[in-house]
């Protein structure tokens, strides 16, 4: 583990009662790369079917304190658990009752990594009844793992549903077997054959979504959709971003979808005006995710009218 600035990294678990959260830290702690030196502090915020032996924590130089009531998470309270043990990391099995929005941390404590462990079988039901609590795990995890995923047949729809919260995580789905390849080909809303791919507003959300994983799927093609113009100050002067606004869960949930476009007009462009743009999917390096990614090339981008539905609703495939 890395260590950055002095700062006490914190590896924080989300998801449901009996997701499988402490199975997950369970068999973390015993791997031979987490066995660093120095104390790790293990802080319980709820206690499901299954524990932690006292074995296990003896063995890998864990100490385990439990936190049941949301009030108590506090800085003031972490800080004496730092002061009482020292550890060298910090990780936390977070109660997904709690709103993680109100999670605070104490200042020489960094978040490392956030994990989010959902029950396959269930999420159809959270998603549906607690989707704003379910949103808070997600939106900020850098890996999302579906377990149990044995005899679901529409895992494309849970990866739309989450990749729509949040487009960066890592998704990996696991049945009883190991991990479990899921495309996303034959529920596409558009035709990947037509030319150009005319998106609409729920094809054009589920496009940039399907993009970000499967750039090959689209290399070389031409699209054309409705967008509104974002120049950002730090891009070059030959590209912007044309963005539609994205609703997963309430109005206040809403995000920007949009990848990068190269234009040699981009001066003529004025910010947040509707265009119509036709473009080209290449793949290039992209300095945001450090890696290959999707770019537009422009071909045309003609100025337009708003459309009648301005905000793309995950929840609305008719839209």
């Amino acid at each position: 583990m890395i260590r950055r600035n002095k700062l006490k990294p914190v590896y924080i678990i989300n998801g449901f009662l009996d997701s499988g959260k402490t199975d997950f830290f369970r068999y973390t702690i015993q791997q031979p790369y987490f066995r660093t030196k120095g104390k790790t502090l293990l802080i319980v915020c709820e206690e499901g079917e299954n524990e932690y032996e006292e074995g296990l924590l003896r063995a890998t130089n864990t100490v385990l304190e439990i936190i049941d009531n949301e009030e108590d998470f506090n800085p003031d309270k972490l800080v004496e658990l730092d002061s009482k043990y020292n550890p060298e990391r910090i990780l936390v099995e977070y109660n997904g009752m709690w709103n993680y929005k109100n999670m605070t941390l104490p200042f020489m404590w960094k978040l490392e990594q956030q994990i989010t462990v959902i029950d396959a079988s269930s999420f159809e039901l959270y998603f549906s009844n607690m989707k704003s609590l379910l949103a808070e795990q997600i939106r900020n995890s850098d890996l999302i793992l579906f377990n149990r995923c044995d005899g679901i047949q529409d895992l494309a729809t849970y990866k739309r549903n989450v990749k729509a919260i949040n487009q960066k995580a890592d998704i990996i789905f696991e049945d009883k077997d190991g991990e479990v390849d899921v495309t996303l080909d034959e529920d596409l809303p558009f035709d990947l054959n037509d030319d150009p791919i005319e998106l609409n507003n729920y094809g054009y959300g589920m496009f940039n979504l399907d993009v970000l994983d499967h750039v090959d799927r689209y290399e070389g093609k031409n699209v054309k959709f409705k967008a509104m113009v974002l120049i950002p100050p730090e891009f070059p002067k030959d590209r912007f971003v044309p963005v539609r606004l994205a609703m997963t869960c309430c109005a206040e949930d809403m995000q920007p979808l949009g990848i990068p476009c190269v234009y040699d007009k981009v001066k003529e462009l004025t910010e947040k005006e509707w265009v119509l743009v036709t473009a080209r999917v290449e793949r290039e390096f992209v300095a945001e995710i450090q890696g290959e990614g999707p770019v537009l090339k422009a071909i045309s981008v003609e100025k337009t009218t708003a459309p009648k539905n301005a905000v793309i609703d995950f929840s609305n495939p008719e839209q």
